[in-house]
This record gives structure tokens, sequence and C-alpha cells, in this order.
């Protein structure tokens, strides 16, 4: 894995971090190696209990890719094969369906997604569960939170927490004014309350895709900042800040609050690794992990995988 060359990236990642500053683009380490069928965009990733792992992914009806071994990737059908039409309201018809988020408890896949056309925050975030993961063999649970255009949110990205209390936590959101959570009922998966948190913003800037993993006491936000699905000058960055509270306030390691924009730097495009964001952390066996895309000079948008660490201030830092 160009293992001198990979030392170096990662030393001068974890001094950059550990110095407040954001590393230097340079710095940041190459995806690791992938292969087989990996064309995605806003992976979400989970580890099967049987074995290998389950990817859902933008595409027709939720896209869905298998591996066994994180490296080789393989095309394992649509979430919908049949199609998805209770979303039509909000995609005018197209099959595209955007930015699931996959997890795996209580002995069944829940899968949330979304569905909204470009720039518009007419859009719905829905539930399918499924006891095998497989095409086809998922049941459309219904509607989870919605936006409408006289909405200042875009119900969008979602990303299910579950706390250690047990709580059940939605967190999503796209541009507007920014990132949103709600509480779910743990029984259904649907919304607890009509109470709406706001734990990140830019006032109306870009930021979307949060995912929200917990660690050494602290609730660590991941965002993705700037532009996404412009191919080769997409310039979507991956950010982080952290909070002791799963609903904020959440701020960046130069003590900035993430609902004023704040967020420090993990990974940012260099080279011929273009937009890498819609971010994905999971623990593995062996390390924690970080999913994304990232888009290659000819537009096209591929799976992207690394080791995520964390460093004695317990700040994350890709490697």
């Amino acid at each position: 894995m160009r293992a001198l060359a990979r030392s170096a990236l990662v030393l001068a990642t974890v001094a950059a971090v550990v110095t407040g500053t954001a590393a230097p683009a340079a710095a940041y380490p190459p995806p690791g190696v992938v292969t087989g069928d990996v064309g995605v965009h806003d992976p979400s990733v989970v580890k099967r209990p049987g074995g290998g792992y389950l990817v859902a992914h933008t595409g027709a009806n939720i896209a869905l890719k298998t591996s066994q071994d994180r490296t080789a990737f393989r095309n394992a059908g649509a979430v919908f094969p049949g199609g998805a039409p209770w979303t039509t309201t909000y995609t005018g018809g197209d099959r595209n369906l955007w930015a699931p988020d996959l997890s795996y408890r209580n002995g069944q896949y829940y899968l949330y997604y979304s569905a909204s056309t470009f720039g518009s925050n007419r859009s719905a975030i829905f539930l399918a569960t499924s006891t095998s993961g497989d095409s086809g063999t998922w049941t459309n649970q219904g509607l989870v939170i919605e936006s409408r255009t006289s909405d200042n949110f875009n119900a969008i990205d979602p990303d299910l927490f579950v706390d250690g209390q047990g709580r059940w936590w939605l967190s999503f959101g796209s541009f507007w004014s920014g990132i949103k959570m709600v509480a779910l009922n743990p029984s259904t998966g649907k919304r607890a309350d009509s109470t709406i948190h706001s734990i990140a913003g830019r006032g109306g800037g870009a930021i979307e895709a949060p995912n929200i993993v917990a660690r050494g006491g602290y609730y660590y936000l991941f965002v993705s900042f700037d532009r996404c699905c412009q191919g080769a000058s997409s310039t979507y960055r991956v950010m982080v800040g952290r909070a002791t509270s799963v609903t904020g306030p959440y701020y960046d390691r130069s003590g900035q609050a993430m609902n004023s924009g704040g967020g420090t730097e993990i990974l940012a495009g260099q080279g011929s690794i273009h937009g890498p964001g819609h971010q994905d952390v999971f623990s593995d066996t062996d390390h924690d992990i970080i999913v994304y895309h990232y888009y290659a000079d000819n537009g096209a948008s591929l799976l992207g995988i690394n080791w995520l660490g964390w460093d004695s201030a317990g700040w994350p830092y890709v490697h």
C-alpha cells in the first residue's frame, strides 16, 4: 500500500490535526484500493451479520452492492426493482432515489432514503426494512419527514444514530438553513415528536450529508461542505465537529460553533481525487472506516474507503 509514502502522508495529516490547522491537500491520503463495481454516489455501508458488507447508494430505486472483503465489490440490484411510485410527488417521476442510510439492528436492516429533485426543498425521507437486505425483499414503511417550499430546511440526506440510552435520532439536511435532527420512535422508526433541532449551518451555504458517531464521551458530527455533483469540478470536502450532547451544540477544533459555519476539515480534493464527500463512518474489526464518493478526472463518481484514526485530543483524521 505504498507504505513509506502513506506513512509520510499520515504523519503530515496528524501533525496538522494536532496543531489545529487544516492539513495541506497533498497530505490527505488517496482512497484505499477497491475493485469491481465501484461506481457509487452517496454510499452507506453496513456489516452483514453473516459476514461481508452491504452498500446502498443513490441510484434508480436505490442501488445495492455487496463485498466479502471491503475491497472487491459487485452489483446487487436495487432495493425496489419494481419501482417506488410513492415517491413521485417529490421526484416528478424520476426513478433516482438519493442518499440512503443503511443500518442493521433488531434482526433487520433499516434504510432511510430521500426523494427530491435537484435544487428543490420539496423533499421527503422514507423508511424501508428488510430481514436479508437483498434486492426485492424490502418493505416500504412510509414517510418519516417531508419538507415543502415554504420550509427553511430540506428533508434529504438522512442519517440514523442510536445513542447509549437507546434513543433514536435522525439527522438530515442540505443547504437552506442547514443540518437538522429529529427524535424517532424506536418501535416504528418514525418521528417521535414535532421538535426539530438545528445542529449545523452555514447561513444558507453549502452544507449537507450529516453522519454522527459516538466516541470517548463525545458525539462527532461529520458533514460535507461545498459543491457536489459537478464531476471533476466538484468541491465537496469532509468536515467534523463534536458535542457532549447528541443535539448539540457542536463545535469544531478551533471552538467555532457548527451552527455558525464551523467545521474542521479532514478530507478534501487533491490531484485526480475531486470532491470527496457524503461520508459514512463505521467501526470494523480492524479499524474505524470512512466511506465516501469522489470524482475522477473523467467525472465518474467512485467509491472511496480509508481508515479513520483519532489523535491524542480525540479528533479524527483520515489515513
